[in-house]
């Protein structure tokens, strides 16, 4: 596993919870397991404790989300310093999966995953995955989406910083709802100006009496 895909284990674990919609996925053994994706001997060792360790392990995250979504990279830096303290990793070069044409390994670094417990291997990794993340692109590469109420955890790359939504249905639907404003504000401004003509017209008519 490269080392920038450990920065998607934060996210999914931060969108796991909806706070505008009151909803909340991570609430069993087997919804934290599916977290893990394909480390399943990590997976394994999921036990009910974690359930509540891994939603602590969320809400920080989260609020590393919102602190850099609201312009504090500071503060996003700073939550993010006290987990990986909290969490440490311990890297290892490895070059299994990976050969190159003479079937000679392809040697990169992992993270290896061997912690006390799920919640502590899950988090070592959200946390350095993200840091790796933040230090390439900037604390300002994370995001949560715009299109209301969801309020989900994204990772920027796009090459202009444009991105703001989660996902394309969010995009989607952000803009039919921009469209639609548009449209009523184009309503009711025609309405407000027919009146006023309607207004200006009875005037003079009053006036030529």
């Amino acid at each position: 596993m490269e080392l920038a895909h450990y920065s998607d284990w934060a996210v999914r674990l931060v969108n796991t919870e909806e706070p505008a919609r009151a909803k909340d996925s991570l609430t069993s053994v087997e919804a934290v397991r599916a977290l893990f994706v394909s480390a399943s001997q990590m997976g394994r060792r999921v036990t009910d404790a974690d359930v509540t360790r891994f939603r602590s392990v969320r809400a920080r995250l989260r609020a590393i989300f919102e602190a850099a979504d609201g312009g504090d990279p500071t503060l996003a830096v700073d939550l993010l310093n006290s987990l990986l303290l909290e969490f440490p990793v311990s890297p290892q070069i490895s070059g299994h999966d990976y050969l190159d044409e003479q079937g000679r390994p392809r040697w990169h670094m992992h993270l290896a995953e061997h912690p006390s417990n799920a919640t502590t291997g899950y988090a070592a990794i959200a946390a350095m995955g993200l840091a790796i993340h933040l230090t390439e692109y900037g604390a300002d590469r994370l995001g949560l989406c715009q299109a209301p109420p969801c309020r989900n955890a994204y990772l920027d790359t796009s090459t202009n910083r444009s991105r703001r939504y989660c996902s394309d249905r969010c995009a989607t639907r952000a803009n039919v709802a921009a469209y639609r404003a548009r449209k009523r504000l184009e309503a009711e401004r025609s309405a407000n100006t027919g009146r006023s003509a309607d207004s200006a017209h009875e005037t003079r008519a009053e006036s030529e009496v």
